[in-house]
């Protein structure tokens, strides 16, 4: 064989040039020619079916991908925030604590925060980071052949994240990496830059329940969103990669670390000078958690009766998710007044029972500080705190106060103790050393002006409730419904179920002045019997067992007439009382037996109040409400209390047109004649009869007390032209208060000490009288009508009415009225026990 090759002829044309050769290979060359030759064409075979088969599995996964175009109108569950009148923040209900904020209102540090941290080339890739995908493998590379230990490191942009939280999985396969970058290209066409940032923004989750960055600056720091500092932004942008991780309580060294990290990388990309990032490194990360629930210590039993209002109207998801904006009725200052007032009328009830006894007893041991810690406290009543007695003697005793803990859930080191002296606990009479013992963990309160000094407290065994309300909207400007709620959330004012007793009676008075009757009208008051359904036998009683005689209709409400009431009640029929009954919204239902006249059926203190609220609104139908107005999270009002119309309140210039006309379609319950009557009567009950206690108010005051059988229940409700307010006092399972616990000794001076303090400045105005009622002077024994002064009060009478002529008797025949008269019958009395 030749040691070099050869031309051989391949090809001849036509012309001279026309000839192709190609050099003969030794033979050896050419089994290896053809050897490549066939590797070469296996490859590239082999490659097109390896390329087909990744095409293949790409296309199977992207086949059932989720509609990503359902982000264009993505709602996220958005936190309901609760509000007072005056816009103090009451209460957040949400299953993802999450405030939408839109791109245009999101402070340029934070994005600038979360793109150095996340994404820097968010604003110039097209859905995937190509460079840092290679930098990612190079570094993963590295971090293997190394033997560095954590975590690998990833290159998902902020749309891959999107892609990933709003519409896959998080867990860590090679289909769900592959299934986002494709969902992440298909975003990228159809969503702008700052549409895909703002749903990154407002979905991540930041930990401790925050959902977005408005939530997370809330409940991290308790500031809005645009009051960060680049230091707090820059925390937030640090949490995404895992914010137990950075936890600022439990990691707070690795928190800061990344903190700083993420400030490095906004001076890398020129958010930030090295200066200004230096200063920012410096703090401390400043974190106050917010408080989940009510924002008001003093209004959680208003804020849950809201809550559970507002998920009857539209349900779980829409009050969890639905990102709501309530405005509620609620005034914080008149309900401070309220809580305070109904605490002391229990406590002072409760001392006088006198010390049941510790609450509970611990080890003293080394320290008895973390004992007392794991012991919680009730978190509504902070005016008091946990002690433990460390030493007991004589009227004395030494006191280990419990220990603060902190924002981290960490107890406090220091151990501050304090004196429980006899002489500040003047409440009890037996010796502090004699009551207390070593161990024993006690409620106590500091005095005033003596540092160091506590007095004894107790938690009381008495509850109650009570309700104030504008009377002339029905909108409630404070509720408390017991003395704790971190101890009971059962809502004394709005769901207990109690006789109203005599408080009551008003209504059945009303009915009698709508239907013929005065306010001289003279009914008979002496012994009756009423036979009841089943045959068994009846005789109604008054408090003091006592029968008066004739006795004007003033005279029986002011003194709280049993006998007169049922009188009145058998003269009009059960019937019209149970419709009145209905009509103000006291009972629903009210069965026809005579006892219910005197307030034996059941109802709530809320209705009670709105049922007088009617009386003080002149009669119109009174709706109680907590809440004024819902919006949706579009700003969209979809509830609103007032339901009075006003077709010209709406105008958006004046040009000398008259003042709107607002149009009140509220039904008329009651003549407005007779509910000035009713109103001037029961003014006639704090000025000289069962509730003299309130007349300590100094302004007009119209109210009822209410006491039931064995003093189960006391009642005072009652109104002032500005306020409707309504108390109850009882123990939650019914039991006899004590000899004497009545509407008038209990609940009327709670009634007093709130009204006192809640239209404190505010100037007193008289209860407006309708046009064309009469006032005439009256003997109020006897009604007749008399020359004015002395002993006489003036009445008010309706047109065609006036003072009696001594004629006519309810239930008593002339000559017998006049054998009274002149004293020739005895008054007899009687022995039981009866609502009064």
């Amino acid at each position: 064989m030749p040691s070099q090759a050869s031309p051989i002829l391949l090809f001849s044309g036509f012309g001279r040039h026309d000839a192709l050769y190609v050099w003969a290979l030794p033979q050896r060359g050419i089994y290896m020619f053809r050897l490549l030759s066939w590797l070469f064409g296996f490859g590239v075979f082999s490659g097109l079916i390896a390329l087909g088969g990744v095409g293949i599995y790409v296309w199977s996964l992207s086949d059932d991908l989720p509609d990503y175009r359902v982000l264009e109108n993505y709602q996220p569950p958005v936190t309901t925030r609760v509000h007072a009148t005056d816009g103090t923040l009451l209460a957040e209900f949400a299953t993802e604590r999450r405030l939408f904020q839109p791109i245009g209102t999101i402070p340029p540090e934070v994005i600038e925060a979360f793109l150095s941290a996340e994404d820097a080339n968010f604003y110039s890739h097209f859905g995937i980071d190509v460079p840092g995908v290679f930098r990612a493998a190079r570094d993963n590379v590295l971090q293997v052949v190394d033997g560095a230990s954590g975590s690998l490191v990833g290159a998902s942009t902020i749309t891959q994240q999107v892609a990933k939280n709003f519409l896959l999985t998080s867990e860590q396969t090679w289909d769900r990496k592959i299934r986002e970058a494709i969902l992440a290209l298909r975003i990228e066409n159809t969503f702008s830059k700052d549409e895909i940032l703002e749903l990154y923004l407002n979905e991540i989750y930041l930990g401790m329940g925050s959902y977005g960055v408005s939530a997370a600056a809330l409940n991290y720091f308790d500031k809005a969103l645009y009051e960060l500092t680049y230091a707090e932004a820059a925390y937030l942008a640090a949490l995404p990669k895992g914010p137990t991780n950075y936890h600022p309580f439990r990691q707070p060294q690795a928190a800061i670390e990344r903190r700083n990290w993420v400030l490095d990388r906004m001076v890398e990309n020129r958010y930030l000078t090295a200066e200004d990032a230096a200063q920012y490194k410096a703090e401390n990360l400043n974190v106050i958690p917010r408080p989940a629930g009510s924002q008001v210590y003093s209004a959680e039993f208003f804020t849950e009766e809201v809550r559970r209002q507002i998920s009857s109207l539209y349900g779980f998801d829409q009050l969890y998710g639905g990102g709501l904006s309530v405005r509620t009725s609620l005034d914080p200052e008149m309900q401070l007044h309220a809580r305070r007032a109904l605490m002391d009328g229990l406590i002072n009830f409760d001392q006088r029972r006198g010390f049941r006894g510790a609450q509970t007893t611990i080890e003293i041991g080394d320290d008895w500080g973390a004992a007392l810690a794991a012991i919680q406290p009730l978190s509504d009543v902070p005016e008091w705190t946990l002690a433990v007695v460390l030493e007991a003697e004589g009227n004395t005793a030494t006191i280990g106060l419990r220990p603060t803990i902190d924002v981290d859930g960490r107890m406090s080191d220091a151990r501050l103790t304090g004196s429980l002296p006899g002489t500040a606990v003047t409440w009890v009479r037996e010796p502090i050393g004699q009551l207390l013992s070593v161990g024993d963990v006690v409620y106590v309160e500091p005095v005033a002006g003596e540092e160091g000094v506590y007095t004894l407290r107790q938690v009381p065994e008495i509850e109650g409730g009570i309700v104030a309300m504008d009377p002339r909207t029905g909108r409630v400007l404070g509720l408390v419904g017991g003395f704790s709620f971190s101890e009971s959330e059962f809502n004394r004012a709005t769901q207990a179920m109690r006789q109203p007793g005599s408080s009551f009676k008003p209504l059945v008075y009303a009915a009698a002045l709508d239907n013929g009757y005065t306010p001289a009208s003279v009914v008979l008051d002496a012994p009756l019997e009423v036979v009841n359904a089943d045959g068994s036998l009846w005789q109604p009683e008054n408090y003091a067992r006592q029968f008066y005689g004739p006795q004007t209709l003033r005279r029986g409400i002011e003194l709280s007439r049993n006998v007169m009431t049922v009188r009145l009640a058998q003269d009009l029929g059960m019937p019209m009382i149970e419709e009145y009954a209905r009509q103000f919204g006291v009972y629903d239902d009210m069965p026809h037996v005579l006892a219910m006249a005197l307030g034996a059926g059941e109802t709530t203190v809320l209705r009670m109040t709105a049922a007088y609220a009617t009386i003080a609104n002149g009669g119109r139908k009174i709706t109680p409400t907590l809440i004024d107005r819902i919006q949706d999270r579009y700003g969209e009002t979809i509830y609103r209390h007032d339901e009075r119309v006003c077709e010209t309140c709406d105008q958006a210039e004046w040009h000398g047109q008259g003042v709107p006309t607002i149009v009140d379609t509220r039904q008329q319950v009651l003549d407005p004649m007779t509910a000035y009557q009713i109103t001037s009567m029961m003014e006639g009950v704090v000025q000289r009869g069962t509730g003299t206690a309130v007349r300590s108010i100094g302004r007009p005051v119209a109210g009822k007390t209410g006491t039931t059988n064995d003093y189960k229940d006391a009642w005072f409700v009652g109104y002032t032209p500005e306020l409707a307010v309504g108390v109850y006092v009882g123990y939650d399972t019914p039991r006899s208060m004590g000899s004497a616990s009545t509407g008038g000794e209990l609940a009327a001076p709670i009634f007093a000490n709130f009204v006192s303090a809640a239209l404190e400045g505010v100037p007193a105005s008289q209860f407006p009288v309708p046009e064309g009622m009469n006032r005439n002077w009256i003997d109020p024994r006897t009604g007749v009508e008399i020359v004015a002064g002395g002993s006489g009060i003036q009445e008010s009478f309706k047109p065609g009415t006036g003072p009696n002529r001594m004629s006519s008797v309810i239930g008593l025949n002339s000559q017998a009225f006049d054998n009274i008269q002149t004293g020739a019958t005895d008054q007899p009395a009687f022995a039981s026990g009866g609502l009064f």
